[in-house]
């Protein structure tokens, strides 16, 4: 994963700007951008602040004839940049320095741009789908939906553009849908999906099929975990079952599918049970033959994408405070993120929380080149 590869990739997208008008080449202005949001910056001005304070350094990678651009025409040039160009060019980077394993765990998962919205404009916030993968930490792809619409419609577009060969794709129960998981599986694929009451029949075959009399009576395969800390115990029991009878017409309707789960989760403080509404049942269904402990391990790295990338981009970089609305210039910016979000969690030389790298990366050219470099790829 080399973020110079990157700018060959990014240098694909034309330059919006009339020739005669250019002072700053589109490259020189995109590696800037890339190395100011490692290093921290989260506006056009820290972008600009950034590349004056290490412009010789910069220098060594682009040409920079003109000095380091202004905070607006870095805004400018940016926010007309192709959203669809730039996340083709991201998701075929990936596609390129990343391969996925079989088995792989790959998340998919929404999140919206909370300060993106426009009111003066009529402009919801930004709502975008990320694919996640568990394994290394780093997101593989992501896509805008479009205003209007909803996670259902941008997720078989994102899959299209993905390399998801023998993987696992986890969806929460939005994501269950049957065209989805029938786009999984033309990928090759498997998929493991949350089931609710957006799938009304197959929730109530669940109900009664997998109630908690009939699974504390269950003989089939079974895992449990417990996790103990600050001050109480969370508890889980997974259970699997083939496709039975009373699914059979299920399976008619969800390609391929095999595996039937089940989790029980409840929630102990200083051993006794908090109350029965503490205690909660899940379902999935799945196109992969799994058992009860792998059910566990991939309905757990699920959360991944909650808790290592959502979490990081709300509380590390802010993202959730970030007001820029100009043009497409928020949605091109998070992705700039998630190129930093990559590039800080595949390099190993220094082992600390992103927002500590960040810093790191800011005080530290060395270690600025080593992010870019991608060093110690594991």
């Amino acid at each position: 994963m080399n973020a110079h590869d990157l700018i060959s990739q990014l240098s694909i997208i034309s330059d919006p700007r009339q020739a005669w008008k250019v002072g700053h080449k589109l490259t020189d202005i995109l590696f800037l951008t890339i190395c100011a949001v490692i290093a921290g910056a989260e506006g056009w001005g820290e972008i600009e602040d950034f590349g004056h304070e290490r412009l010789d350094w910069l220098k060594q990678y682009g040409d920079f004839e003109e000095g380091v651009p202004s905070n607006d025409t870095i805004a400018r040039v940016v926010s007309t940049i192709s959203p669809k160009r730039f996340q083709k060019c991201f998701i075929d980077w990936m596609n390129a320095c990343h391969d996925v394993t079989q088995g792989d765990v790959i998340a998919i998962d929404g999140k919206t741009l909370r300060r993106s919205y426009d009111k003066s404009k009529k402009r919801g916030a930004i709502h975008r789908v990320s694919a996640f993968s568990a394994a290394n930490n780093v997101v593989l792809g992501q896509l805008k939906t479009e205003e209007k619409s909803n996670e259902i419609t941008a997720i078989p577009e994102l899959l299209k553009l993905l390399e998801i060969k023998g993987c696992l794709v986890t969806l929460d129960a939005m994501g269950c849908q049957r065209d989805i998981a029938r786009a999984i599986v033309e990928k090759e694929a498997d998929y493991l999906l949350a089931v609710k009451g957006n799938q009304g029949k197959l929730e109530k075959a669940f109900d009664h099929h997998f109630s908690l009399e009939k699974l504390n009576q269950w003989q089939g395969d079974s895992y449990m975990t417990r996790e103990t800390g600050h001050g109480r115990t969370e508890s889980r029991m997974y259970f699997v079952s083939d496709i039975f009878d009373e699914f059979v017409n299920f399976s008619f309707d969800w390609p391929g599918l095999k595996t039937l789960g089940t989790v029980l989760s409840s929630r102990e403080i200083e051993g006794e049970l908090v109350s029965l509404d503490d205690v909660y049942i899940r379902y999935y269904i799945s196109s992969a033959e799994l058992t009860a402990e792998q059910l566990g391990k991939a309905s757990r790295e699920h959360w991944h994408i909650e808790n290592k990338l959502h979490w990081k981009l709300d509380v590390a970089m802010r993202e959730d405070e970030c007001r820029i609305r100009r043009n497409d210039g928020a949605e091109i910016l998070a992705g700039f993120r998630h190129i930093a979000v990559n590039l800080l969690n595949n390099t190993k030389t220094f082992k600390a929380g992103l927002k500590r790298k960040q810093k790191k990366a800011a005080m530290s050219t060395r270690y600025l080149a080593e992010v870019l470099a991608g060093q110690a790829l594991s």
